[in-house]
């Protein structure tokens, strides 16, 4: 029970080991420096008497889209620094370090301005030997004109500008071991060359200049490498924004040979519009600089190798684009040190910074820094030998230049400008997969383009195409330019109209057959052992049966039928990997005629953003079904239920336009019209968008039911009355049926009231069924009880449910009156879709607020608790994230007492008793000592421990306070009653003992504010050899309390201690009264 006091005499010490390895903070990442450097070192000491070699890093701190993000790179770095201070071949008696420095600003983005500061603050902190680093070309600039100024060699693997090959002057001290845009230009050099491609090129690039303008630097290497190497004449063109038709002209116009480099989706949608124009037949060809592979990564688009593919109705069209285009990317390295040290940096990312890094390209980036600080230990090195120093940035930087070194990404050459000569690869498109394989790579240090084996490049017209057409690109050519026509010329026109009637005839013929091959292949089919339930439907159910829309995005089926007056969710399944909603048919079989395979190929071929993609269908007996689009949000029927949703007219508008452009594209398609178009039929997907669900397919609809249910009463209430009048029901559908649906799901959403809603009467959907097919005068309508400003909406539903189908109006009216109505608002799609997102955001600050005071009540309890569990000061320290160190006080005064008899009292009492007993005394106890400066410690048993003097130091008043202390919790005592022995008095045992303790907090678990040191173990001597409702001093406490005058004390004598010997000790009898109080 006392097993503290077993302790022994010895201090311990708390908290961790100080290590080079420690992270400091230079300064405030707001503070005047805007710097944040780290000093990252290994927690090993070199050999006595060693020198540091401080390497100064400067790279972005957080955003990891940049490849050389300090997440991405350090690991390499540190990787390097291991392995430099490991070998005694490098740098001898020399320890490598590092400090850091952010370059990017509070937005993430690289800054020209914070990325100088933070080198002038490590220079003028750290005093480095060499810096690393930046990558960005604008942050890259300034440093490197500052290393130079300071005569520090700098090593990046960034930079790639074509300016930083200028080594005349102010980069004169840059290395660069990563890839270089003029190496870049060097390769396109040799690929033309390859092609014989000599006169002209077309450089057509994404330029934003509020960014880092990749693209421009990028193609500046090939704008001033292509004119130098082959006298080449280049046409730039860039380009910001999305006018496609006039980048399409320039290009007709101006080139065959075009070079494109911009974001994977803008150079997809370019090659989309170049095929409508006729630009990928063959006789241009298109190279797309994609240095890093973005388009070619499965974690950044759907499949890997596949970059024309989005899973959109454009699939088609950019795939046979796509065969003109040749993509460019860095060459990955194949030595075979490579993957695992990419590996091991990859472990690294994750245990140093929580980061996952993907595979990719840009992982070169990391390997490529850790070259350069191997290159540059080795050039120390020789320079240490050569001339016993390095500090000559100069002959260090020559050093480094016009040498081969071997590394972890293989063979690298530096040339005589300090630069890499890089390796490209040169992919293409297998037209027979669609998949892109690198048909070729160039070798930098070899300046040699290599064939793959078994790899060629597919031309869509079967040749090289030329660099300029045969009769230039204005038609200049003479030769292309003749006064009149020969008989040879008549002829061949002849022919060749001939030749065109029997290529449109041929055509036709080719239509005819491939729509009968369309047919036949039945692309819609789907297996249902390829349909893999989800438990989505089961989860839903167990939350309730209706439908709620969630406001922070649902995965509620989004499909509805109708029983009762209940929803009941359509199944979901997954199909390929994707979740998609399954409506089952009721029919024994489907028989596949010609009419019904038309169904399911005009399903497939009708795609608008409107309308549910068709995904296709099962038509193996018992599971018939049709798979469709899942759309996450629900139904508009679901969103129009949901009363905590607001929605105003804006928003209102909106939907309703979803709607009507949705039923107009359907209404000019081949299916026509919808025939069951309803509100729970218009679901809204993630981007809330509206869409129409449940059309087409006639022959798989299912039969009318002939019972007189509710459910099939109320799936009729959006039905048209002359539909409904119709003795065989086809169970299809009119366009004019569709306009007087739309009418019903207008008043639904202006109303926000149950379908065909009726002010003061209460139907059953049998009644309001029954009273609309009976023609009354006027038509039995729902209610339109709208504010006069909304007339005109109340207008447009009753032509919409107009009695007679010919004076209901068309969708393409409708859509000219929705656009009337809402002329006061903006039709920007961004707008439309902002506003959207607006009215769900204004529905979640309630419940924001509802969190955040959850939240800050709950913080305060968690404080609470932390303060008594913990020093106030301590804790504040932790609360911060600064670690507690171990800290000794010279003085402070401990008190320990307990209670005499308490192991026998406990016998003869209940657990719940003595349980009772001490949470009545020492809550006595713990108000008291609040009236003190002192500090509780812990209560373990019977045993109550306190201390004063720390961790607040406060002279010598320690002494004093726990006096005090013990004088009032003693006269507590002697009036404490003991509730199950009243009579009993409770005998309190106390002994004060002051000196020298190291305090600290011990664990991480439950942590505990811990006292060591023999002071301890005295004060606890002096409570187990003292006497009941005595206080017990030591001869240390006895002399601070004569320093007050105040306190009447008695010698005891001297008492033999288990471990001290004999002892002088001293009764505390009391305080007088008449002295002065401090």
């Amino acid at each position: 029970m006392k097993a503290w006091r077993r302790g022994g005499s010895g201090v311990a010490l708390c908290g961790p080991w100080l290590c080079p390895g420690t992270p400091l903070k230079a300064a405030s990442p707001h503070g005047p420096a805007f710097v944040w450097w780290i000093l990252v070192a290994l927690c090993q000491l070199g050999p006595a008497g060693a020198a540091n070699l401080t390497i100064a890093v400067v790279l972005p701190e957080r955003n990891t889209t940049y490849p050389w993000a300090w997440p991405r790179v350090a690991p390499a770095i540190r990787l390097a620094v291991r392995k430099v201070n490991a070998r005694p071949d490098l740098l001898p008696g020399y320890t490598v370090q590092l400090v850091f420095g952010t370059s990017e600003d509070d937005h993430g983005v690289c800054s020209d301005i914070l990325a100088p500061m933070s080198a002038v603050d490590l220079q003028m902190s750290a005093n480095p030997d060499l810096f690393v680093g930046p990558g960005c070309v604008y942050t890259a600039a300034p440093v490197a004109r500052f290393t130079r100024h300071w005569g520090l060699p700098l090593v990046t693997a960034g930079a790639e500008a074509v300016g930083f090959a200028n080594k005349a002057s102010e980069y004169a001290l840059t290395t660069r071991t990563g890839p270089s845009h003029g190496k870049l230009g060097e390769f396109a050099a040799y690929l033309n060359q390859h092609f014989n491609w000599t006169r002209h090129a077309m450089l057509l690039y994404w330029d934003n200049k509020n960014d880092d303008r990749p693209c421009f630097f990028a193609v500046e290497g090939l704008y001033l490498r292509l004119p130098a190497l082959m006298n080449m004449t280049m046409e730039d063109i860039p380009f910001l924004g999305a006018n496609y038709t006039a980048l399409i002209r320039d290009i007709k116009r101006k080139a065959r040979i075009v070079f494109v480099c911009c974001a994977p989706d803008i150079f997809r949608e370019l090659m989309v519009h170049a095929h409508r124009e006729g630009l990928a037949a063959g006789e241009y060809s298109f190279l797309y600089i994609d240095l890093f592979g973005a388009s070619l990564q499965g974690s950044t688009f759907p499949d890997r190798q596949l970059p024309w593919r989005r899973g959109d109705g454009n699939d088609t069209v950019a795939r046979e684009a796509y065969k003109a285009v040749m993509i460019i990317t860095y060459a990955e390295p194949t030595n075979p040190e490579y993957r695992p040290f990419l590996q091991e940096v990859k472990e690294g990312a994750q245990a140093q910074f929580n980061f996952t890094m993907e595979d990719g390209l840009k992982n070169f980036i990391a390997a490529a820094f850790h070259d350069g600080v191997m290159l540059y230990a080795q050039a120390a090195s020789e320079m240490l030998e050569q001339e016993g120093s390095f500090s000559n940035a100069t002959l260090t930087t020559r050093q480094m230049q016009n040498r081969t070194f071997y590394g972890v990404t293989g063979t690298l050459k530096i040339d005589e400008s300090g630069d890499r000569e890089m390796d490209f690869s040169l992919w293409d498109m297998n037209p027979t997969e669609g998949e892109f394989e690198i048909v070729a790579t160039y070798n930098g240090i070899t300046k040699k383009i290599k064939m793959v084996p078994g790899k060629d490049i597919h031309w869509p017209g079967n040749g090289i195409p030329r660099d300029v057409p045969f009769c230039g690109f204005e038609n200049t050519n003479p030769a292309c330019q003749k006064a009149s026509f020969s008989l040879l010329e008549i002829l061949s026109l002849t022919m060749t109209l001939v030749l065109s009637v029997i290529i449109v005839t041929a055509f036709f013929v080719y239509r005819k057959l491939k729509l009968e091959k369309e047919l036949a292949s039945e692309l819609w089919r789907v297996q249902w052992e390829d349909v893999q339930s989800s438990n989505l439907e089961k989860n839903l159910r167990s939350m309730g049966s209706k439908l709620t829309l969630s406001l922070r995005g649902s995965n509620y089926g989004s499909l509805l039928t109708t029983e009762g007056q209940f929803q009941v969710y359509a199944k979901t399944a997954y199909y390929k990997g994707n979740l998609v909603a399954v409506k089952h048919v009721n029919r024994k079989r489907i028989d596949l005629t010609r009419k019904v395979l038309f169904e399911l190929k005009h399903m497939r071929d009708v795609q608008n953003k409107h309308l549910t993609r068709f995904i296709g269908a099962c038509i193996d007996p018992p599971n018939i079904c049709i798979l469709t689009e899942y759309c996450t949000r629900g139904s508009l029927q679901d969103i129009l239920e949901n009363e905590s949703i607001t929605l105003d007219w804006m928003f209102r508008y909106s939907l309703t336009s979803d709607i009507v452009k949705g039923m107009l594209f359907l209404h000019n398609s081949v299916i026509s019209y919808h025939g069951n178009l309803k509100s729970s039929n218009c679901v809204v997907d993630s981007r809330f968008v509206l869409k129409i669900t449940d059309y087409g397919l006639e022959s798989f609809r299912q039969a009318p039911e002939t019972d007189d249910s509710h459910a099939l009463f109320a799936k009729k209430l959006w039905t048209a009355p002359e539909l409904l009048r119709m003795e065989s029901n086809p169970f299809l559908g009119t366009q004019k049926g569709d306009v007087y649906s739309f009418g019903i799901i207008l008043q639904e959403i202006a109303l926000r009231n149950s379908v065909f809603y009726v002010e003061g009467m209460d139907l059953s959907p049998k009644e309001i069924i029954e009273r609309v097919k009976s023609s009354e005068r006027p038509p039995f309508r729902p209610s339109v009880n709208l504010p006069s400003n909304l007339e005109e909406v109340v207008l447009l539903m009753q032509r919409c449910w107009a009695e007679d189908p010919q004076e209901r109006p068309d969708f393409h009216h409708i859509k000219g009156m929705l656009r009337k109505f809402d002329r006061g608002n903006s039709c920007n799609l961004l707008d439309t879709l902002l506003s959207r997102m607006e009215q769900y955001a204004n529905n979640l600050e309630e419940l924001v607020e509802e969190r955040t005071q959850a939240y800050l009540e709950e913080k305060r309890k968690a404080e609470a608790l932390l303060y008594q569990i913990l020093p106030h000061s301590v804790a504040e320290q932790l609360k911060r994230g600064e670690t507690v160190q171990a800290e000794a006080f010279d003085s402070v005064t401990i008190y320990f007492s307990d209670i005499v008899g308490f192991t026998a009292l406990s016998a003869e009492s209940t657990p719940m008793q003595v349980v009772a007993l001490l949470n009545d005394l020492y809550t006595c106890f713990d108000a008291i000592i609040d009236n003190f400066d002192v500090y509780k410690v812990e209560t373990i048993g019977d045993a109550y421990m306190v201390v004063s003097g720390l961790p607040v130091r406060n002279g010598r008043l320690h002494a004093r306070e726990i006096s005090r202390m013990s004088l009032a919790l003693l006269e507590t005592v002697r009036n404490f009653k003991i509730r199950h022995r009243p009579d009993q008095q409770l005998k309190l045992r106390i002994g004060i003992h002051s000196g020298p303790v190291c305090a600290g907090v011990v664990g991480l678990k439950m942590p505990r504010y811990c006292l060591f040191g023999d002071t301890v173990n005295t004060a606890s001597r002096m409570e187990s050899n003292g006497e009941a409702l005595k206080i017990h001093l030591s001869g240390t406490t006895k002399s601070i309390l004569e320093e007050f005058g105040c306190f009447d004390l008695e010698l005891r004598g001297d008492v033999e201690m288990k471990g001290k010997g004999k002892l002088r000790t001293y009764w505390l009898l009391g305080e007088r009264v008449s002295s002065t109080r401090g």
